[in-house]
């Protein structure tokens, strides 16, 4: 994806979906699978990824764990419930944002 600025208000969308599916996930972790699954496309630096993971937490959608692995203290990021109910809200936004989106770049496939 040439231009990472378009993901950058999709952020905090993304982190919430992937830890809806993936229970708990460290930061790290978290930029390898958005990496994996946009097979390279998306790239989220670690500049971009904690003060969003940062804000999402002081939002109290997230919830942090600490645990020690091997020498070093890893933080785990998981979904609080309000975090479980504002990801349903803002994947249904993405939906509708999306939908929109290509009524407005390709409207002849809209009409299918």
């Amino acid at each position: 994806m040439g231009n990472q600025k378009l993901y950058k208000g999709s952020l905090q969308t993304i982190i919430l979906k992937l830890l809806e599916e993936n229970d708990k996930m460290y930061g790290y972790e978290i930029t390898q699978k958005v990496k994996a699954l946009t097979q390279g496309e998306l790239k989220i630096t670690e500049g971009a990824l904690y003060p969003a993971l940062h804000k999402l937490e002081a939002d109290g959608l997230l919830d942090v764990e600490i645990a020690k692995v091997g020498n070093r203290m890893r933080k785990y990021y998981k979904l609080t419930e309000q975090g479980t109910k504002e990801t349903v809200h803002r994947l249904a936004e993405m939906q509708e944002f999306l939908k929109t989106m290509q009524h407005l770049v390709n409207p002849k496939l809209s009409l299918e």
